[in-house]
């Protein structure tokens, strides 16, 4: 099972309905996103870029 935090809440990613991903700019960091942050759009900042999206 994966875990970790949301990149952009901080919630802990456990259970369903959640998504983690590298970086669609430099492939490195890792972006990790709850259900409500990717429902609702909240931006999200790479740790190693900062790229900025959702």
């Amino acid at each position: 099972m994966i875990t970790g935090q949301c990149t952009s809440c901080g919630l802990r990613l456990a259970g369903k309905g959640f998504t983690t991903f590298k970086c669609p700019a430099c492939g490195e960091g890792s972006i990790g996103r709850c259900e409500q942050c990717r429902d609702q759009a909240v931006s999200y900042k790479c740790d190693k870029c900062g790229f900025q999206g959702p």
